[in-house]
């Protein structure tokens, strides 16, 4: 193994509490930053990391030891769980009847609206795309970084990036005119 490679191996600590330490020290902030942009509050973004975190607890040995490697399946893990929630959410929408926003002029009360149109138009991406759209868009990460992260297609990345901000797009204008009929 070469001295680059080598570098890039984390060592193996003696029990698995350290081994989780020491992926939660490494990742927790990088994870944390896209569960905020995936989750619609801190505690559901908190929710997502512990989630992620405990599933590794739970298969730690199919964690890589590659520290970019690592990032990867723990970044694949948390948007697994992220879907699954959302999932869980759709279905339980669709029971439910939503109440339509609309904002009196404030400032605040504007900039909350607008908040949550454009949460509603991501929530209603499919999952891979909502997730591709925020961590391009909103984290700022290159298609590579997403593919590799991912395990896709640089072309795949590239198509539900297109594919999403078409959606977005489309789902913001109908709502602002909906919203501008009133």
């Amino acid at each position: 193994m070469n001295a680059m490679a080598q570098s890039l191996v984390v060592p193996m600590p003696e029990t698995a509490a350290d081994r989780l330490a020491l992926l939660f020290d490494a990742h927790y902030d990088r994870l944390y930053r896209l569960a905020r942009r995936l989750a619609t509050d801190p505690d559901a973004a908190r929710d997502l990391v512990q989630d992620t975190f405990l599933r590794a607890a739970r298969s730690l040995t199919s964690v890589p030891t590659v520290r970019q490697d690592e990032e990867a399946w723990l970044v694949r893990v948390l948007i697994n769980i992220a879907r699954d929630a959302w999932r869980r959410r759709d279905v339980r929408r669709r029971h439910d009847v939503a109440a339509p926003v609309s904002a009196t002029g404030s400032d605040v009360e504007a900039a909350f609206v607008a908040r949550a149109t454009v949460w509603r138009a991501l929530d209603s991406l499919t999952p891979r795309r909502r997730a591709i759209v925020v961590m391009h868009e909103l984290e700022g990460l290159a298609v590579p970084a997403i593919a590799a992260l991912l395990g896709v297609a640089e072309v795949t990345v590239r198509w539900h990036l297109a594919k999403g901000r078409r959606e977005l797009s489309r789902l913001l204008t109908t709502q602002g005119e909906h919203h501008g009929k009133r």
